[in-house]
């Protein structure tokens, strides 16, 4: 007799592993407005996202956050064009008819010289944005929600519980809106326009949330939501742990983002993520449950995570060493380059192609 498969389920990487991959992609990218470092990281998430990207309805999620990513981008510019830009410049592009606004709106106007200069930065600073929302996308695309709502410590069961039932809702509207539209076609009837959308939007909305409250219903049957009785001062310490600890994540990951708080970014962040740590722990006691099958967090969701972790780490420190070459001039307005071990270090971030387990192959 030969040994049985292994499930799908155990072989694939740990969910929270790719999001900490992406965030660290994302977090580089807001060291560097240097355009050809923000393209070697879209790059290196898009071939990471095409290479392990699993065969599912929220996998397809990429397209839109580029999509939204270029929107982005064309916000930012039409911005700089019409408001005008802080940056001057010599390199007149077009002229606009400037309208006169009052006393009190002194530093904004509308219409005036458009400069090379101030489009670039813009471009630059809409880029550096659109990098980011590219990489949550990458996370959205790997990361299966379920799975990473399951992975959730047990003081945050309830909010996952509420999730779940909530994320029941998307995928079913989608499903829905295919199905009644083949239908609509098949019966020669429209399925566009305000007509068709009218048709087709209640029964739509009437199943999805048919299906999400049967599911909610089921859950509370079978005992979610059930907790543990804990002594109230735990709960408070509980309480003081992990709001001082968000607290302290925020303001670390601010200090982190920003060239002033570069000193007391991460020791704060540190803290913070110690005392949350802390906090979701001692609120575990009061969940009840167990898990089938969890995720483990193997030797590949380290080296995933790891290779994040680098890029973000390498990014801050060339920024922090030679910030010319990260962060080109627009006055006067110089042709970018691509520093040499800079972009080594974004190519660390490739590194999940070759380690993750491939979704595609049977396991």
């Amino acid at each position: 007799m030969g040994s049985s498969p292994r499930h799908p389920h155990l072989a694939a990487l740990h969910p929270g592993a790719w999001w900490l991959w992406s965030l660290s992609l994302g977090t580089a990218a807001t060291r560097t407005t240097n355009p050809l470092l923000l393209a070697l990281l879209i790059a290196v998430s898009a071939y990471v996202v095409a290479t392990r990207r699993p065969d599912t309805p929220w996998s397809r999620s990429y397209g839109a956050f580029v999509k939204l990513a270029l929107a982005v981008i064309l916000v930012r510019l039409l911005f700089a064009t019409v408001l005008g830009s802080p940056i001057p410049g010599t390199h007149t592009l077009l002229t606009l008819p400037e309208l006169p606004l009052p006393a009190w709106a002194q530093g904004i106007r509308l219409g005036g010289e458009v400069t090379a200069e101030a489009l670039t930065f813009a471009l630059y600073d809409g880029l550096r944005l659109a990098t980011l929302l590219i990489c949550v996308g990458a996370a959205n695309a790997l990361a299966s929600p379920s799975r990473l709502l399951k992975s959730l410590p047990g003081a945050l069961y309830e909010m996952g519980v509420a999730v779940v039932v909530a994320l029941t809702f998307a995928p079913n509207l989608i499903a829905d809106v295919r199905r009644l539209r083949a239908a609509r076609r098949l019966r020669g009837r429209p399925d566009k326009g305000v007509r068709g959308l009218l048709q087709v939007g209640l029964p739509v909305l009437e199943g999805a949330l048919e299906r999400s409250v049967s599911l909610a219903a089921a859950m509370d049957a079978r005992g979610y939501g059930r907790t543990a009785q804990v002594p109230p001062a735990v709960r408070r310490t509980t309480a003081a742990l992990t709001l001082g600890g968000l607290l302290g994540v925020c303001a670390g990951t601010y200090g982190l983002l920003t060239a002033e708080g570069a000193g007391y970014g991460f020791p704060l962040l540190l803290a913070g993520l110690t005392a949350a740590l802390a906090g979701l722990r001692l609120g575990g006691r009061r969940t009840v449950r167990t898990r089938y099958r969890p995720d483990r967090w193997d030797v590949r969701a380290w080296l995933v995570t790891a290779s994040g972790v680098a890029v973000a780490a390498l990014l801050a420190l060339a920024a922090a060493r030679d910030p010319a070459a990260l962060h080109p001039g627009v006055v006067p307005l110089v042709a970018p380059t691509l520093p040499l071990w800079p972009a080594a270090a974004v190519l660390l971030g490739l590194l999940p192609a070759f380690v993750a387990p491939d979704p595609k192959e049977p396991s």
